[in-house]
């Protein structure tokens, strides 16, 4: 017995009721046999001792499953034991106990010296036959690489009937591996793959099948797959390769229920065919973006069957973003320098991103649209942003979009492009622009992974600069005269760069209230120096735009200032320079000027 059992066989000891005592030298299958004793005669304290005895024992997974398995009333005892809603100890210590099971079973699964055997035990005797298809059965996609590497082997040709026959047994689980090893140049082992699909039946090959059938240089192969196609499928031969491969796609980025990976592990596998060794390899993949990265190869696979099939690349990338949600490390098998989905969907194209973005709308995820519409706020211009598929204009809809994150995104793309033909929903566009910017002076709201306070300040700087880019080239479709009040408040905020922005995009407002605003913000000494500056500057520009809509109390203030020894030198400067550019009678000129006269 390992020292770490020892140890906890002594701690379980003395942790068990009543003064129970405990045999040092003890075995797994002591503990747990007690363990499943004192739970079926309600000694639950005895026997959460004894689970936990074996849980910081380290058990030997397979070890646990052997145990398990040679007792089915054990096994059910533990289901109960797990799903026991009136002791949540025994409930979680069971539950652990059950996952040690599941890994053995897993471990048991893909243990290759046993599927090597199996494989091997197919050739013997009839019933060493049924035994050996019905443990490969239960190691399902990790046999698959075995038989056909025995099928590859020359010397192993007396087992090939039996290896042949057993191979559609291994039923679904076998189809990912064997359409990964439809690329060996081994024609008798693509034969043999070919109506082992056949015989499983499902139509998750299909598209794999077809694609031999249009690509393969072997008559007889092609006549193969296309007869396999019709016991699954008969229409499928009216439709291309790509096609299939790209409504595998769907079905993969929708997570249908016919394409899970297996249960009992907390990775799935995803097969690749080793073209110089000429066998499967595999590579474990997070559960969590494995649908989404089957998708993407079933996309490469559309377009390496016709390369002019534009709308697998919009699957690829909305796919490639929802992988991303993820989060988790990007599969290995990526390799190094992998460029993120972003990188991938800036190159894209208008055309694809807004297939991808109508996808993302329609399914409500707000991932994929927000990594979209940045990606076409990069790259597109007014044309290519109202791109229409049908009769949806996605960028426009994303407008409406219940993600705040999303719909402000749309608003600043469309703003950045600077649009000059009207369209119905323009008015949308000011309304998130100004909601981006309110958002961020009212009250912190309680964080989420969603959003947070430096979320919504970026979020109010880059609505701030659409509005002032709108504003500068006097855009002709999008009214931001309602966005005049919320633009006043953010001369007002405690954040300077907001109020600069602020007050530049006021400055092309013809407006008394605006104009007195900046006036405001330049006066107020509370405010940071660089900010007064530059709302004399934006006065300035406002003087000039839209000539002296101030009170006399605020250009009296300014002339005071100008006036004034005692105020920075610099801020007098930019004073005097708004006053010029309000072009006053010249009485007040007149003023300054004598005032510093010698006499």
């Amino acid at each position: 017995m390992s020292m770490r059992r020892t140890f906890a066989v002594i701690l379980t000891a003395a942790a068990l009721a009543g003064g129970a005592c405990i045999a040092q030298d003890r075995s797994l299958a002591d503990d747990w046999n007690d363990f499943l004793h004192y739970t079926l005669i309600g000694r639950l304290d005895v026997a959460k001792a004894y689970a936990q005895a074996i849980i910081e024992g380290d058990p030997d997974p397979v070890e646990l499953l052997a145990l398990c398995k040679e007792n089915p009333r054990g096994h059910q005892l533990l289901v109960r034991a797990k799903e026991n809603k009136h002791d949540p100890e025994l409930a979680r210590l069971s539950q652990q106990l059950w996952d040690i099971i599941e890994r053995g079973t897993l471990l048991e699964r893909s243990d290759a010296s046993l599927i090597y055997d199996e494989v091997k035990r197919l050739s013997t005797t009839k019933r060493g036959y049924l035994i050996a298809v019905k443990r490969l059965k239960r190691s399902g996609e990790y046999a698959i690489p075995f038989m056909l590497d025995a099928l590859a082997d020359p010397e192993r040709r007396a087992e090939w009937p039996n290896i042949v026959k057993a191979l559609p047994e291994i039923a679904r689980p076998a189809i990912r591996p064997l359409v990964a090893a439809l690329q060996t140049t081994r024609a008798e082992v693509k034969a043999e793959i070919i109506k082992a699909l056949s015989k499983i039946g499902y139509p998750q090959s299909l598209a794999y099948l077809k694609y031999v059938v249009e690509n393969d240089k072997s008559a007889q192969l092609k006549s193969l797959a296309a007869q396999s196609i019709r016991d699954i499928n008969p229409a499928a031969l009216n439709t291309s390769a790509a096609e299939l491969f790209y409504r595998l796609a769907e079905e993969y980025y929708y997570h249908a229920e016919s394409l899970k990976p297996a249960e009992d592990a907390e990775f799935a596998n995803i097969w690749f065919w080793d073209a110089q060794q000429q066998r499967l390899t595999r590579e474990r993949v997070d559960k969590g973006y494995f649908n989404e990265l089957m998708a993407m190869r079933c996309c490469e696979s559309a377009l390496k069957a016709d390369e002019q099939f534009g709308r697998a690349i919009g699957m690829w990338v909305a796919a490639f973003f929802k992988a991303e949600s993820a989060n988790v490390e990007p599969p290995q098998y990526f390799g190094p320098g992998h460029a993120d989905a972003m990188t991938y969907a800036t190159t894209a194209g208008p055309q694809y991103l807004h297939q991808a973005l109508a996808r993302a709308v329609k399914d409500n995820n707000a991932y994929v649209a927000l990594g979209v519409i940045e990606a076409l706020a990069v790259t597109a211009g007014e044309k290519s942003l109202f791109y229409r598929l049908g009769t949806a204009q996605p960028l426009v809809e994303a407008l409406s979009f219940d993600d705040r994150a999303v719909k402000y995104s749309a608003a600043i793309a469309i703003a950045a492009a600077g649009p000059r033909d009207m369209f119905p929903e323009r008015s949308l566009v000011v309304e998130n622009l100004t909601e981006a910017l309110a958002t961020s002076l009212e009250p912190a709201e309680q964080e989420t992974a969603q959003w947070n306070a430096q979320l919504a300040h970026s979020y109010a700087i880059r609505a701030l600069r659409a509005m002032l880019y709108l504003a500068q080239t006097r855009n002709p479709v999008i009214d931001l005269s309602a966005a005049r009040t919320t633009l006043i408040r953010a001369t007002h905020a405690d954040k300077p760069d907001i109020q600069t922005l602020a007050g530049q995009a006021l400055a092309y407002f013809d407006s008394p209230d605006a104009q007195r605003a900046i006036a405001a913000m330049a006066l107020d000494q509370a405010n940071p120096m660089d900010v007064r500056l530059a709302a004399f500057d934006s006065l300035a520009v406002s003087a000039k735009l839209n000539a002296s809509l101030l009170d006399n109390q605020s250009i009296d203030a300014i002339y005071t200032l100008v006036g004034s020894l005692q105020a920075d030198p610099q801020l007098r400067s930019a004073a005097a320079a708004a006053y010029g550019a309000l072009n006053l009678p010249s009485q007040r000129a007149k003023d300054l000027i004598l005032d510093q006269a010698q006499s």
